[in-house]
C-alpha cells in the first residue's frame, strides 16, 4: 500500500496508531519500520511504545523484562517464540539481512538526502528492493511519505533513465491526499485555512509547495537552468535525396545544419565521467532540435578481442550513420587526444564519409554550459526528442548548478553542439521563380532562360 499525504497531516501518527492496533489484534506480528535514517524510524517506534503503555486496551502487551522494551525496538507479550522483535526501527542504509517481518513500514524513506543525486536514487531503489526478502510470504508493505524529486519512487511513471519498465511501486494500492481538493479547497480547513495556505505557498515557493503539499513530483532544489522550457517532440528524421541534393526533415521542418559533439571517457555512466555523444540540428526558422544524447559504455567482457577505445569509436560510427551526421567534434582533452585517428580508421572501415574535428576545450565547463543553454532555453528555441527526456540528460539539466557536484557529462556534450560552428547540410536550391523564402543559389551556378522576344 502507498499513502501519500501532505506535510504535517499526521501520517506517521496515524500509522503509529495503526501499528499499535495491529499488535493489539495479533501480538505475534513482527513490524519493521524503515526510514531515511535510524532516528526518524526510532520516532515511530517510540510513539507506538507510548500508545501501548497508555492505552487501556493494550496495557497487557507490555513485557515483564525491561530489556525487551528498548528505545528503537520492543517485544510485546506473545505466544510465539520468534527471533525478531515485535517492532524494530532501521535506517535505509542499515543492514537488514537476516531480518524477518510480517509488516514493513517505509516511513519517509525518500528525503532530499536520499534522492538528490542519480547515484542516491539508484541506491535507494536497490535498498528498498532488499525489503522483499525481509517480508514473509503474504506479508504487508506500506509506504508513507511525500515526493521529493521528479523521478520519485512514489511516481506513477517508469524511471526510464535507469531502465525501469514500470513505476517503482507498480501494483501498490494508492491513497493520495493533497492539501487542496480538485476545486481548490483545503482538505483540512481547521488546520490549514485559506490564509495559511497562501502564506505557506509564498514561503515555500511553487516547486516545494507542489511537491510537498500537492504531491506532484517536482525538484525542490532550484537548478540554474529552466528544464521546463525544453520543448518535447516525438518525430523521426526523414532523409531524402533528389536531383543530387540531400534533404533532411524533422517535424515537417527542413533542417539546414547539424552539430555532433563527443566528450569521450572510458568510465561507466554510473561510475566516474560518462562518455557522451549528442546531436543537435537547426532548422530554417532558427530553432534547435536536440535529437539524440547517448551515454556510451564499453563491454568489459570483450575487451580482450576489442579494446575499449575501438568499442566506443564503433558506437560513434553507428551514431553518425543513424542520424545522417556529416561530422563529429571530438573533445581531445584527456583521453580524447588519440581517439580522432582511431575514429577515422573505423569510419573508413565502415565506408562512412564523415569528418572528424578535433577540439581542445580551454574555457571553464560551467561558463560553457551557461552560455550554451541560457539564451536558447529562455527563448523557447530548444526542442528535445522523447528519447532525450527518457535519458539522464533531463536530470542533469534540472539539477545542474554552477560549481556544484552534480553530473554534467550530457550537458557538456550538448553545450558543445550548441556552441560549435554548425556543419551545413546540402540544400535544395529554390526554383527560378524564387518560391522558397530566403532561398539562395551558389555563386558557381548558372541559369539559362529561353525567351520568345527580341531586344
Amino acid at each position: 500500500m502507498l499513502l501519500l499525504a501532505f506535510r504535517n497531516s499526521g501520517k506517521s501518527t496515524l500509522v503509529g496508531l495503526f501499528s499499535a492496533w495491529l499488535l493489539f489484534r495479533d501480538s505475534n506480528l513482527r513490524i519493521l519500520v524503515v526510514a531515511a535514517d535510524h532516528a526518524l524510524a526510532g520516532k515511530m517506534v517510540r510513539n507506538v511504545k507510548r500508545i501501548i503503555e497508555r492505552h487501556p486496551c493494550t496495557g497487557t502487551l507490555r513485557p515483564r523484562r525491561a530489556d525487551q522494551w528498548a528505545a528503537d525496538r520492543f517485544t510485546v507479550r506473545r505466544t510465539a517464540e520468534l527471533r525478531d522483535p515485535s517492532m524494530l526501527a532501521k535506517g535505509i542504509g542499515a543492514n537488514v539481512t537476516g531480518l524477518r517481518a510480517d509488516i514493513v513500514i517505509c516511513d519517509d524513506v525518500e528525503v532530499p538526502n536520499t534522492c538528490d543525486t542519480l547515484a542516491k536514487r539508484i541506491d535507494l531503489r536497490q535498498r528498498l528492493r532488499e525489503l522483499d526478502f525481509v517480508l514473509v510470504p503474504g506479508g504487508t508493505q506500506l509506504f508513507v511519505g511525500t515526493p521529493h524529486h521528479p523521478f520519485s519512487i512514489y511516481g506513477s511513471e517508469a524511471y526510464a533513465a535507469i531502465g525501469e519498465e514500470g513505476p517503482f511501486l507498480s501494483g501498490f494500492s494508492r491513497l493520495e491526499v493533497p492539501l487542496l481538493d480538485p476545486e481548490g479547497r483545503s482538505n483540512w480547513p481547521e488546520r490549514f485555512p485559506t490564509e495559511a495556505i497562501t502564506s505557506l505557498r509564498l514561503r515555500a515557493g511553487p516547486a516545494r509547495f507542489e511537491s510537498q503539499m500537492m504531491l506532484r513530483p517536482r525538484s525542490i532544489i532550484d537548478g540554474r537552468l529552466d528544464a521546463d522550457a525544453l520543448r518535447r517532440y516525438d518525430g523521426a528524421l526523414v532523409y531524402t535525396e533528389a536531383n543530387g541534393a540531400a534533404r533532411l526533415v524533422l517535424e515537417e521542418r527542413r533542417l539546414v545544419s547539424a552539430s555532433c559533439w563527443w566528450d569521450p571517457s572510458f568510465g561507466r555512466p554510473d561510475k566516474g565521467d560518462a562518455s557522451v555523444i549528442a546531436a543537435v540540428f537547426s532548422d530554417e526558422a532558427g530553432d534547435y532540435w536536440l535529437h539524440a544524447v547517448r551515454y556510451l559504455a564499453h563491454d568489459p567482457a570483450i575487451v580482450d578481442s576489442v579494446d575499449e577505445a575501438t568499442q566506443l569509436c564503433r558506437q560513434v560510427v553507428q551514431f553518425l550513420r543513424t542520424f545522417h551526421l556529416p561530422a563529429v567534434v571530438v573533445e581531445t582533452n584527456g583521453i580524447g587526444r588519440f581517439l580522432p585517428t582511431l575514429l577515422r580508421r573505423e569510419l573508413e572501415r565502415a565506408g562512412l564519409r564523415a569528418g572528424v574535428i578535433e577540439h581542445v576545450s580551454v574555457r571553464a565547463k560551467d561558463i560553457r554550459i551557461v552560455d550554451a543553454f541560457d539564451a536558447v532555453l529562455a527563448a523557447g528555441r530548444l526542442h528535445a526528442h522523447r528519447s532525450v527526456f527518457e535519458s539522464r540528460f533531463l536530470e542533469e539539466l534540472r539539477e545542474w548548478r554552477p560549481g556544484g557536484k552534480c553530473r554534467d557529462d550530457g550537458l557538456d556534450a550538448v553545450a558543445g553542439c550548441l556552441l560549435s560552428e554548425p556543419v551545413r547540410l546540402p540544400r535544395v536550391f529554390p526554383d527560378a521563380a524564387g518560391s522558397r523564402p530566403g532561398g539562395w543559389r551558389p555563386a558557381s551556378a548558372s541559369f539559362r532562360a529561353d525567351t520568345d522576344f527580341s531586344v
